[in-house]
């Protein structure tokens, strides 16, 4: 037996996949963006652009490409939906919007997957967001390419399709926020940090899902995205 400093084991180091690589990211949080597509603020109820609000997952949350993700507990409401996903690979406080892209490692294509009924709840009561986004498998992401390969995407399709039928269509160019501003303005909240990752918001289109449900998304230029939805752990 080897002496450790730990007195339990230390869990392994959330990660993404890199796309045609066997390397990966390692993933340090995972910060999400509300409301940051007009037509997903109307069917929510909104019709506003006001500054960008921030909530997070956990970094184990992350399913990979070809995943399985359990229906999740005490949610008869789950929704899906799709982002696009940046990973910082540098960070700091109070990032300049024009020096904001400097930080980018890579993006890729995620889904933040939402028990609605328990986050609508939880609004009702003026209460944190985490019951209905901060829950296990909630954080399905495809693969990173890095930005030295692709550029910085700010426009192309972002969609997504449940069992074949297309329920989330639209286009980067349609973010209320863009991720210069999206991260300039995290960052004067908390420090960033390299293996941040950041959800942007989702386009409108948002539905229900069920056990047995399959979903296909893609960002054009970024990549594509497939998990299905499980049964229930027991």
């Amino acid at each position: 037996m080897t002496d450790s400093q730990y007195v339990i084991a230390p869990p392994a180091q959330p990660a993404l996949a890199v796309a045609g690589t066997r390397q990966t990211f390692p993933v340090r949080r995972i910060w999400c963006v509300g409301r940051n597509y007009l037509e997903h603020i109307k069917e929510m109820g909104q019709d506003t652009r006001e500054p960008p609000f921030f909530f997070a997952k956990p970094a184990d949350a992350i399913v990979p490409d070809g995943g399985t993700v359990p229906y999740p507990p005490r949610t008869k409401d789950l929704h899906h939906e799709v982002e696009l996903v940046v990973a910082l690979k540098s960070g700091g406080r109070n990032i300049a919007t024009a020096k904001a892209l400097d930080h980018v490692w890579g993006y890729c294509v995620g889904i933040d997957l939402t028990r609605r009924d328990l986050q609508i709840a939880s609004r009702e009561l003026k209460r944190p967001w985490e019951v209905g986004k901060a829950f296990d498998a909630s954080a399905p992401c495809g693969a990173l390419r890095a930005a030295s390969e692709i550029g910085h995407p700010a426009k192309g399709r972002i969609a997504l399709t449940c069992n074949g039928k297309v329920r989330q269509d639209g286009d980067l160019a349609q973010l209320i926020w863009s991720v210069p501003e999206i991260i300039a303005q995290l960052s004067e909240i908390v420090a960033l940090d390299a293996g941040d990752i950041i959800m942007t918001g989702t386009p409108a289109g948002v539905a229900a899902t069920v056990a047995g449900d399959k979903l296909a998304c893609e960002i054009a230029g970024v990549g594509t995205l497939s998990v299905t939805i499980g049964q229930p752990l027991k």
